[in-house]
């Protein structure tokens, strides 16, 4: 081999080995490219993926449950667990949320708002498949407050106007508007009395969760003027139960023997008396009122009365409730999506309470109840407007609520403060 070649070689090294060496003495920061290679570190900042679902319309739980993987025994075993649930009595629109791992496909922890007070959450044990439930109860605090307002064209419209989403939400609203319609139920007719004009004002309560939360809680007092005469409502209970309820200005109860509707409905579909049947195609007799509503609205009993009838009916009513009242009078309520909670006959119920829910069942073109009114077996408009005056205030009671009303119209109607005297100028 040359010696020029082994010459150009020992070069070579002798300048690597220099290289080298001065490698070796220099820091990282003057060869960046001697650092060692590393990845971004890899933040974590949300280990749980929620879901918000609705239970649809003709859904049940588990299929709601099924969209977050939990199905057969796990299914079972949640149900076991969520004792606090009414399974058979969510109604349509219900939300639930999910939660689960990002890498998992399966359902960890639900959690529904059972009602403005209670939230229940129902988590898995642990590794296994057990669930645990926990209730939460939701504080709420109280405020009252004052609204007044002048309609022009409907009760909820004026109060649209008048009270904004931050005082009370849009559904909040029309609570309020039916509980205002309630009060006065037989005393003024909302849709036919009221003029361009005519003002209301009401006392309420409105609470607030510490989530933020608004929602509205009662009525405490009320004046509606119609056709420029006012008209007083206020709430007034005797700690010995002797009076309970509104009251006017004079101690007479607002309330009658028969609410004028078992329900907030949309509008009256069709009135008492003859019409066209929408399915048989033929005039006959129509033995009661409709009211159109939303699926699952709740249905309430219009007077005291003892359960009769409950369960599927012939003859176009579907899920029907027949209730007993005094002197030969019966009620009934048909096309029912579904019956309260333990209704059955021999049961006692009282005015307003909740007895079923607005369906389609039967003989029925869309969801809405039909409302029957019988006296001795005869069929009777149940919109008429004798239904009996209520008691007024027991005459032992009347100094205790002659105090209690005075207080409501002192916060319903403040006097307006007179202004200070304004002192003369001096020279």
């Amino acid at each position: 081999m040359p010696s020029s070649w082994r010459a150009s070689h020992y070069i070579v090294a002798g300048v690597l080995v220099a290289g080298g060496l001065v490698w070796e003495g220099a820091t990282s920061d003057a060869w960046p490219w001697r650092r060692p290679l590393t990845a971004p570190a890899i933040v974590v900042d949300a280990a749980y993926a929620e879901v918000t679902t609705r239970l649809g319309r003709r859904e049940m739980l588990s299929d709601v449950l099924a969209r977050g993987g939990i199905t057969g025994r796990d299914y079972a075993a949640f149900l076991a667990a969520a004792t606090a649930l009414p399974v058979r009595r969510l109604r349509p629109g219900l939300e639930f949320q999910l939660r689960r791992l990002k890498t998992d496909s399966v359902a960890s922890r639900v959690t529904v708002r059972l009602s403005p007070d209670r939230r229940l959450t129902v988590s898995r044990a642990g590794s296994d498949s057990g669930w645990v439930e926990v209730v939460e109860t939701i504080p709420w605090t109280i405020t009252r407050l004052r609204v007044s307002a002048i309609m022009e064209s409907s009760l909820y419209e004026a109060l649209d106007k008048a009270v904004a989403d931050t005082f009370l939400p849009a559904a909040e609203r029309r609570q309020l508007a039916w509980a205002i319609a309630d009060v006065y139920d037989w005393e003024v007719d909302f849709t036919r009395d009221i003029r361009p004009g005519d003002r209301f004002t009401v006392l309420l309560e409105r609470l607030e969760s510490s989530e933020g939360e608004r929602r509205f809680g009662r009525v405490l007092a009320a004046r509606v003027d119609v056709a420029r005469t006012p008209q007083y409502a206020f709430y007034f209970e005797d700690s010995d139960g002797g009076a309970t309820g509104f009251y006017d200005e004079r101690g007479r109860s607002l309330r009658r023997a028969f609410l004028r509707a078992p329900l907030q409905f949309r509008r009256v579909s069709s009135r008492f008396g003859s019409r066209y049947h929408p399915i048989l195609h033929a005039w006959r007799a129509h033995e009661g009122v409709d009211f159109a509503a939303a699926y699952g609205t709740p249905v309430r009993a219009t007077a005291d009365g003892i359960v009769t009838r409950v369960g599927r009916e012939d003859g176009g009513y579907g899920n029907l409730i027949e209730l007993r009242h005094p002197n030969g009078i019966r009620t009934r309520y048909g096309h029912l999506s579904g019956f309260a909670r333990g209704l059955r006959p021999g049961e006692q119920v009282s005015q307003g309470e909740t007895i079923g829910f607005v369906g389609s069942t039967g003989l029925s073109t869309g969801p809405h109840l039909h409302y029957e009114f019988l006296v001795n077996g005869r069929a009777t408009n149940p919109q008429r407007r004798d239904m009996g005056a209520g008691t007024p205030v027991p005459q032992q009671l009347t100094a205790d609520y002659d105090a209690a009303r005075d207080a409501l119209l002192a916060q319903l109607e403040p006097k307006q403060p007179v202004a200070p005297p304004v002192a003369a100028a001096r020279d």
